[in-house]
């Protein structure tokens, strides 16, 4: 049995990036397996079905794939998935490193840069690295622990609608928010509570350094911010550019939010993101030390890289594939670029730093 669930997802656009994606994996299996060989192949990987027995996958609560594509993967190896997601990225690293002695499962996917470092110090993962793997992964690669799948730059996003009905130039950095002309405009979420929130945090933290980002955040915090618990509270309740209903024209976000606010029938999406202000995030696999499924591990992890789930990343989760080669949707092409230079700080600084800057963050914003 398999059970997802998905939080990052734009849901206006879901059905249709699901039948797209549907479709084109289709005819991609008439050609080829998932894992790399052919149907002639046999064992883990091969199209025999000799592998054999369960795969559980260690996810976060935002891991989703096509059906057709994770029924093709059990058809072509013979492997049974299943998923267990204990919660978002950090909740799922804490997991594996209390569970280090008794793995949850086989393969985790979703650790991300800004947790990256604790899990391999913690020894939570074996090395592997896939034959696969496509160059344009190498930029991103932390380590023969972790394999980089996917990545997204997390950025804030304005209403243009509300701007131009305010007469109100848009933002377009960071430092603008700080203005008194776009007091009480900006909704963030918590970065202990969120992915996004922490990314956020850590954009700040390369923006302005280790000596700066605390004023920047009292600054802030001074012109009126408020700080949302979820991502989805943020934009679709306190957000006036998605659904409409919130007072608020600037959120954090993705980049690729706004392909997802594309009218139906096509059009200019009413929400942009601002790419000055842009952290990124990378999301990776690993097979898990004391994987009772080392081979099915692997599979998986090879199966994540193949061109077909490469493809189907950006409709499911919203997120960049890590493998350059692959044709984008077309409302990502023209309303969803990533940013040229996101703001960085190296994984090691992150995970000294962490806890002691999330005390801080608090102490400035809540009190």
């Amino acid at each position: 049995m398999r059970t997802t669930t998905r939080t990052r997802t734009h849901t206006r656009t879901r059905c249709a990036a699901n039948a797209a994606t549907a479709v084109i994996a289709t005819a991609a299996l008439t050609a080829c397996t998932l894992t790399g060989g052919s149907d002639d192949d046999a064992g883990p990987g091969g199209g025999d079905g000799a592998a054999g027995g369960t795969v559980t996958v260690v996810t976060h609560d935002s891991f989703a794939l096509s059906e057709d594509l994770l029924t093709a993967f059990e058809e072509d190896t013979g492997y049974t998935l299943e998923t267990l997601a204990p919660g978002d990225a950090g909740a799922l690293v804490n997991q594996l490193v209390l569970t280090a002695d008794a793995p949850l499962g086989d393969v985790v996917y979703g650790i991300d840069n800004a947790y990256a470092t604790r899990a391999v110090d913690a020894g939570v993962l074996d090395p592997y690295t896939p034959d696969g793997q496509p160059a344009s992964a190498d930029a991103v690669d932390l380590g023969e622990e972790l394999t980089p799948v996917d990545k997204g730059d997390v950025c804030l996003n304005v209403d243009h609608r509300w701007f131009a009905e305010h007469d109100l130039a848009e933002p377009t950095t960071l430092e603008d928010l700080t203005d008194p002309a776009y007091r009480d405009l900006t909704v963030v979420t918590d970065p202990a509570a969120s992915s996004p929130g922490l990314s956020f945090l850590l954009a700040t933290v390369g923006a302005f350094g280790e000596d700066g980002w605390q004023d920047y955040w009292r600054d802030l915090t001074a012109n009126g911010l408020a700080v949302s618990d979820s991502w989805s509270d943020a934009y679709y309740v306190d957000f006036s550019g998605s659904e409409g209903a919130g007072p608020r024209p600037i959120v954090l976000s993705y980049a690729s939010s706004p392909a997802a606010e594309v009218p139906d029938g096509g059009g200019e999406p009413r929400t942009g993101a601002l790419l000055e202000t842009c952290y990124r995030q990378v999301e990776h696999a690993g097979v898990l030390a004391g994987a009772q499924n080392v081979d099915g591990a692997r599979a998986f992890v090879d199966f994540l890289l193949s061109p077909e789930v490469q493809a189907d990343i950006p409709g499911q989760m919203y997120m960049y594939p890590v493998d350059d080669s692959v044709d984008l949707p077309e409302a990502w092409e023209r309303h969803a670029p990533p940013a040229e230079e996101p703001f960085a700080v190296d994984p090691e600084t992150v995970d000294a730093h962490r806890q002691d800057w999330l005390a801080a963050w608090r102490e400035i914003v809540v009190g």
